[in-house]
């Protein structure tokens, strides 16, 4: 089983000078990947619940700001040389596929390969509205972006007609390095997200699942692949405590579900401090 680390890089904290002691000190201390987070816009007030604390707000304070996940992310290839770098999750539905397709093709052009794409639909009405993307089809128009998105990364000259996107033929480059194109992980837990992954991901990703409730969804998504001709093996299963506390436990119940990798969260006010949870983290859990 692997270890990753969920880094919230928001503000004041996530510093240059966080994100050089990030990148190597994980990648050092034998963590497979790191994995950032994404909302171009934070509110005071809002009405959406976020799903994963159970008063329904996000636990990050609008005035904090969450780095943008491709330039942190190109921040921290440039920092190390083996560690895989990952999105955890990038909102595909609100932002403009061409340009996602070029920022992910960048990416993994300049880590040599390491990039992950982890895809959510959102839970933030008010973020898409203040994009002028409607919430409501959130789901079928993250499936035609990828498909904008797939072209881009693999054809020689691109082209797409659908419901939620027109793209006349075009050229994008470079390619990505990994092919056909970056490993895909759907973020969510309900089942919508689980025949996401099913249909065409590489990855599945849950976030606060306790062991229970990750083994269940996993018995969910087995049986979704099977129905598809799909294995189980077809796809990497990783799980991210969030708010739960991550105790040896807890990480030996998930070891048991089989689970392919745990992704700790990895939290600090300074970069000393960060590199001293990453040692505790590693050899709590005899990462390495």
């Amino acid at each position: 089983m692997k270890f990753g680390i969920f880094a919230p890089l928001i503000n004041p904290f996530a510093t240059p000078e966080y994100l050089q002691a990030l990148g190597p000190a994980a990648e050092e201390r034998g963590f497979d990947s790191i994995w950032v987070a994404e909302h171009v816009l934070l509110f005071d007030e809002y009405e959406s619940k976020y799903p994963y604390a159970s008063d329904g707000r996000i636990p990050v304070r609008a005035e904090s700001g969450i780095l943008d996940p491709f330039g942190a992310l190109s921040y921290l290839a440039a920092v190390t040389k083996t560690i895989r770098l990952g999105t955890g999750i990038c909102l595909v539905p609100q932002r403009n596929p061409v340009y996602t397709a070029k920022e992910v093709a960048t990416l993994d052009w300049l880590s040599g390969g390491r990039f992950d794409l982890g895809i959510g639909v959102g839970w933030l009405a008010e973020e898409f509205e203040a994009l002028e993307v409607p919430f409501e089809d959130r789901g079928s128009r993250c499936r035609a972006y990828i498909d904008v998105m797939k072209t881009l990364w693999t054809d020689p000259i691109s082209e797409y007609s659908g419901e939620f996107y027109e793209l006349a033929p075009t050229r994008q480059f470079p390619k990505p390095i990994q092919q056909p194109y970056p490993p895909i992980h759907f973020g969510g837990e309900s089942n919508a997200a689980l025949r996401r992954v099913a249909d065409v991901g590489q990855g599945w990703y849950g976030f606060g699942l306790d062991a229970d409730q990750l083994n269940e969804r996993i018995g969910k998504l087995e049986t979704l692949l099977g129905e598809r001709g799909r294995k189980r093996a077809d796809v990497e299963v990783s799980v991210c405590p969030y708010l739960l506390t991550a105790s040896p436990e807890l990480i030996r119940r998930y070891q048991d579900t089989g689970v392919d990798r745990v992704i700790l969260v990895a939290s600090a006010t300074k970069p000393e401090s960060l590199v001293e949870a990453l040692d505790e983290m590693a050899s709590a859990f005899g990462v390495g």
